[in-house]
């Protein structure tokens, strides 16, 4: 039978050398988890203005060779700044004057473009973000796609789902006087007085999830009509 020193030599020396081995394991991986991170960010790009793809490599070509990815300021001016140094959690915490705004600029085999923004906001049990394409116009939505990090199954988690994303295809974030409007996620069944150009329906038993998507896209969408509107003059 073994003393009670060397059984606490024994367990403190397993443990270093299971902290060594995680360690090293977790260095090992890192850059092919940075790797797949920033693949799921083109695949989510790319899904915006509904291109999809299950091969790796074909979201890769296609991203690399139709998408711009540029910076802007609060007032419209371009940035030196890379969009994979920009961190959204804390962009949209700030005040939108000190903001930095990570753009993506889709070019069709036609030549249209579209215009894709980054969104973060809050669900019922973490983080939700998403990207909102617009076409040409700067008011008609392409496309959107949504994702959580821990919302419930069958209910909030449910913005992940075509059902619920395809309805913001066609649907515009100006009214008819051309000012924001946002595209509003309410209830099916709440009578509103808002187009129905500018309106969603909503998750049902995902109110609360429904409801941190709808102030993600005021949050995070309004901040770019100033860029929009120098392009619609020049």
């Amino acid at each position: 039978m073994h003393s009670n020193k060397y059984t606490f030599i024994y367990a403190i020396g397993l443990s270093m050398l299971t902290a060594v081995i995680l360690v090293l394991t977790s260095q090992q991986l890192k850059p092919l988890q940075e790797a797949n991170l920033a693949l799921d960010g083109k695949r989510s790009v790319l899904k915006s203005v509904l291109v999809t793809s299950d091969e790796d490599k074909v979201i890769e070509d296609s991203y690399n060779g139709s998408v711009e990815e540029i910076v802007l300021d609060s007032e419209g001016n371009v940035l030196e700044v890379q969009v994979e140094d920009v961190d959204m959690k804390r962009e949209v915490a700030k005040d939108v004057s000190e903001r930095q705004l990570p753009l993506y600029v889709y070019t069709e085999e036609d030549g249209s473009k579209s215009y894709i923004v980054p969104m973060r906001g809050v669900g019922l049990w973490g983080p939700v973000w998403g990207y909102m394409a617009l076409e040409g116009d700067f008011n008609t939505i392409k496309g959107a796609s949504f994702d959580h990090k821990g919302e419930t199954p069958g209910l909030g988690a449910e913005i992940t789902e075509p059902f619920f994303q395809v309805q913001f295809q066609g649907k515009k974030i100006l009214d008819d006087n051309g000012d924001f409007a946002s595209v509003n996620v309410l209830k099916s069944t709440m009578k509103s007085s808002i187009d129905s150009d500018n309106r969603v329906d909503a998750i049902s038993g995902g109110t609360i999830t429904s409801n941190g998507v709808d102030d993600m896209i005021k949050n995070c969408v309004a901040p770019y009509l100033t860029y929009f509107n120098k392009l619609k003059t020049n």
